[in-house]
C-alpha cells in the first residue's frame, strides 16, 4: 500500500512537471495506474480526471493570446467539447481486451506526436505568412481531434496546433493559446463525462491530482532550467520502452 502511495505521488508530480514544460504527462501518469492493478480503461479515464486542473494553468497563462479570437472560440470550443465527450463515450464502450491490445499503439502513437512537436512549430513558423481560411473549415478537424483526445489523450495538443496552423493564418503565439483552451476544453469535457459514468476511482485521482498540482508548479518554477527539447525525447523514449513492453506481455 505505501509503495503503490509512493509510485502514485511521484508518478503525479512527473506528470505535472513534464505536462508543464514539454507534454506528455499521460504516458506517465497511466502506466502507473495500471502497474497498481487498475483495469486498462480505468486507469485511462482516472488519469484524465487527475491530470484537468494542469490544463487550467496552462489556459490561463496565455489568456492574453486569446484577445481578439472570441470568434474563434466561439466556432472551434464547442466541437473541441462534443469531440472531447465522443471519445470519452468510445473508451466506455470499448471493453477491457480490446483496450488492452489497442496500448502499445496508442503509447507509439503518443510517441510520435511528441517526437515531431519541433518539426510541427517549425512548419507552422513557415507556414505563417500562408493564406487564412474560414475557422469554419477547422471545425470538423478540431473535432477528430478531440476524439483522439477525448479517448486516449496524449500529443492531442500536437494534433491541434497543427490542424489550427492549416487552417488559420496566426502566429504562433497565437495559435498555442487557442490550441490550449481548446486542449482544456477536451479534457474538462472527457472528464465531466468520465465523473458521471462513476468509473472513477477517486481515492487515486484525488491524490494524483494534487501530485500534479504541485508537479506542474514547479515546473513552471524550474522551466528555464529545463531543457525542454531533452525532457521530451525522455518521455518519447519512455513510451516506446513501455509500448514494447506491453507489446511483449500480450505475445
Amino acid at each position: 500500500m505505501i509503495s503503490e502511495i509512493g509510485l502514485l505521488t511521484v508518478a503525479g508530480l512527473a506528470a505535472g512537471f513534464v505536462n508543464a514544460i514539454a507534454g506528455g504527462g499521460t504516458l506517465i501518469s497511466f502506466p502507473a495506474l495500471v502497474a497498481i492493478g487498475l483495469p486498462p480503461v480505468v486507469a485511462n479515464l482516472t488519469s484524465t480526471v487527475a491530470l484537468v486542473p494542469g490544463y487550467l494553468g496552462a489556459t490561463v497563462a496565455q489568456r492574453q493570446d486569446l484577445k481578439g479570437q472570441q470568434r474563434r472560440l466561439g466556432w472551434l470550443f464547442p466541437s473541441a467539447v462534443a469531440g472531447g465527450i465522443t471519445g470519452a463515450m468510445l473508451l466506455l464502450h470499448t471493453n477491457e481486451a480490446l483496450f488492452n491490445a489497442l496500448i502499445p499503439y496508442l503509447l507509439l502513437l503518443a510517441a510520435v506526436l511528441l517526437g515531431i512537436q519541433e518539426q510541427v512549430r517549425a512548419w507552422l513558423l513557415r507556414r505563417i505568412s500562408a493564406p487564412a481560411v474560414s475557422e469554419v473549415g477547422a471545425i470538423p478537424l478540431v473535432f477528430l481531434a478531440a476524439v483522439y483526445g477525448g479517448y486516449f489523450g496524449a500529443g492531442v495538443s500536437v494534433i491541434l496546433l497543427a490542424v489550427l496552423g492549416i487552417v488559420l493564418g496566426e502566429s504562433l503565439t497565437r495559435l498555442n493559446g487557442l490550441k490550449h483552451i481548446l486542449a482544456f476544453g477536451i479534457n474538462v469535457a472527457a472528464a465531466a463525462f468520465f465523473v458521471v459514468s462513476g468509473e472513477v476511482v477517486w481515492p487515486v485521482a484525488l491524490g494524483m491530482a494534487i501530485a500534479a498540482i504541485v508537479g506542474g508548479l514547479l515546473g513552471g518554477k524550474f522551466a528555464r532550467a529545463v531543457n525542454p527539447l531533452l525532457l521530451r525525447r525522455t518521455v518519447v523514449l519512455l513510451a516506446v520502452v513501455l509500448a514494447l513492453i506491453y507489446w511483449k506481455r500480450q505475445r
